[in-house]
């Protein structure tokens, strides 16, 4: 049983220890949690100034049973560890039964589909929030979207995420993950598939040159929105600006749905997190501000109105463990906005959101106009 109010489930990856970071800056205690106690105690030791940080350290086996017992001393679970459409669900589950809150960095659309479906009204019934994907690539640009919607008559979100940098070793075993998968923006309310093939060259808010974009998965932004009547219609694209990854995921692509998905599921599995591995199996440089920048562009339109706003940042995974640290922080303190599952903006609110980003340095002031006058 836990000590401390928060669980960092799976810090010893690149953003879990940004999590412990964040959580330390607004001294918060946490308990860091995971498979290996002497790993864990290893890769706490270099977080900066974890030395004044109240926490502890907690091994844990990957089950429901051992989890829930871990929860049960505890209020929030942060998750890192996926892919969560494959170690997700006991993490779930174990809050869930102990009656904690949960939120997770996932990509995963079918993750997020399933994790509503499956347990959204049980969190409800019990006063909970499950918020799946509190993480830069969709948080950041779903602030966006609610600052252009506050512009009433708007129904369709045209979202563009892009960042300079290479995936961390989860990330990338996460988008491998997700190539198997279907994925779906919405259309008049409804999820239609997209082409596993789609890609698109897009104008980039603030230079000259192009960048290539990709589903990324569909993306969580059309599972929110699909909950949300001001919306009817959301696509989003999405990925890094370097160009050569980009063009390595689209042949990639064509391996999956050529090689791939015709073998069983665990072979599948199996030959992915061994490609994800082969591409990316150490930890990356910690961000440098001045080269990992990150843009979020949302143009959101209606029958008779437009309105187009863009987010500067940098430090995309400092933005994700910032997200993921408040949530924690804020749920300590007060109820979420909305129980069950919810997105971070629904759960905590999307100005609120902002300001907490751009407080540590990581987000500029929005760009917003409106039917084309500037309005911030």
């Amino acid at each position: 049983m836990s000590s401390k109010p928060v669980v960092i489930y799976g810090v010893t990856g690149y953003t879990g220890r940004l999590v412990a970071e964040y959580l330390r800056e607004h001294n918060v205690p946490f308990t860091a949690a995971g498979r290996d106690g002497k790993r864990i105690a290893e890769v706490l030791a270099k977080v900066p100034g974890i030395e004044t940080a109240d926490y502890d350290i907690a091994e844990v086996e990957h089950n429901t049973e051992a989890l829930t017992q871990l929860m049960k001393g505890s209020r929030v679970m942060c998750n890192m560890v996926g892919p969560f459409m494959k170690y997700g669900s006991e993490a779930v589950e174990a809050c869930l039964a102990a009656g904690a809150h949960y939120s997770d960095t996932n990509g995963e659309q079918n993750w997020m589909m399933h994790a509503e479906s499956t347990w959204g009204a049980a969190f409800a019934e019990r006063g909970l929030l499950l918020a799946p994907g509190i993480a830069q690539m969709y948080t950041t640009g779903e602030i966006a979207a609610n600052l252009c919607l506050e512009t009433p008559g708007l129904d369709t979100l045209d979202i563009l995420v892009l960042w300079k940098g290479f995936p961390t070793y989860a990330s990338t075993q996460t988008i491998f993950s997700i190539l198997t998968a279907e994925f779906f923006y919405l259309e008049q309310n409804q999820y239609v598939k997209w082409d596993p093939y789609a890609k698109a060259e897009v104008m980039v808010p603030g230079q000259h040159q192009t960048a290539m974009a990709l589903p990324w998965g569909g993306t969580a932004h059309p599972v929110w929105f699909k909950n949300d009547p001001r919306v009817a219609n959301c696509k989003v694209m999405g990925g890094v600006f370097e160009r050569s990854v980009m063009e390595g995921v689209v042949q990639i692509t064509g391996v999956v749905e050529e090689k791939i998905k015709p073998l069983p599921k665990a072979e599948q599995d199996k030959q992915l997190s061994e490609m994800a591995a082969s591409l990316q199996s150490g930890m990356p440089p910690r961000e440098n501000p001045r080269i990992n920048t990150s843009v979020d562009s949302v143009h959101a339109s209606g029958p008779l109105g437009r309105a187009h706003c863009v987010i500067h940042g940098n430090c995309n995974y400092k933005q994700t463990g910032l997200l993921q640290a408040y949530a924690a922080y804020h749920l300590l303190q007060a109820p979420p906005q909305r129980v069950g599952f919810a997105s971070g903006c629904q759960a905590f609110g999307h100005r609120r959101l902002l300001g907490v980003l751009q407080s540590f340095g990581l987000v500029s002031a929005p760009e917003l106009t409106v039917n084309g006058l500037r309005v911030a």
